[in-house]
């Protein structure tokens, strides 16, 4: 797995683009994001990978 920060395209709440990396001064959040058109802050967390069946 990979140290870099996910970087996503668009803001979750209301899909526009003018994202910036969120400085938290809370040391238990890292890797934020905020929207700068809504004012909101998220993460992206990834949980893991799916696992497909192969069906004939």
């Amino acid at each position: 797995m990979s140290n870099e920060r996910a970087v996503p395209f668009h803001c979750p709440y209301c899909a526009d683009d003018n994202l910036w990396p969120h400085e938290s001064d809370d040391s238990s959040v890292k890797g934020a994001w905020e929207c700068r058109s809504c004012q909101r802050a998220f993460t992206v967390k990834m949980l893991g990978m799916l696992r497909r069946e192969v069906k004939a």
